[in-house]
């Protein structure tokens, strides 16, 4: 599944795009990073509401395509710096995580 999508399709704001990879295979839905790193799958998208440079880190451990912010939340300056450094996509938006789940799961099926 493309990347671009997500914005496209679901109308969800990207902050940053990634410039290494424009696609994602999985997503993965946590707020707590410890998780994320024993858990989450390469390829995947992340689906949180850390909205932080610490899950630009986590997501670079993980080899994560991009994270979706949930609830409103608002990546920081430093977030965005680091993402773009890492070549990470963000994504904004104000549906709750299931909603956000849902959407990308209906978007991988399609």
């Amino acid at each position: 599944m493309k990347l671009k999508s997500i914005t496209q399709i679901l109308g969800y704001e990207e902050l940053v795009e990634n410039r290494e990879c424009e696609k994602f295979s999985k997503g993965y839905t946590s707020d707590l990073l410890s998780d994320v790193i024993g858990n989450c799958e390469a390829d995947s998208v992340l689906i949180t509401i850390q909205a932080h440079k610490n899950t630009i880190a986590v997501a670079t451990l993980s080899d994560i395509r991009g994270i979706i912010l949930c609830n409103g939340r608002k990546a920081p300056v430093d977030m965005i710096q680091a993402a773009e450094d890492e070549s990470i996509a963000i994504y904004q938006t104000d549906d709750n995580q299931f909603e956000a789940s849902w959407k990308i799961r209906q978007l991988m099926d399609s």
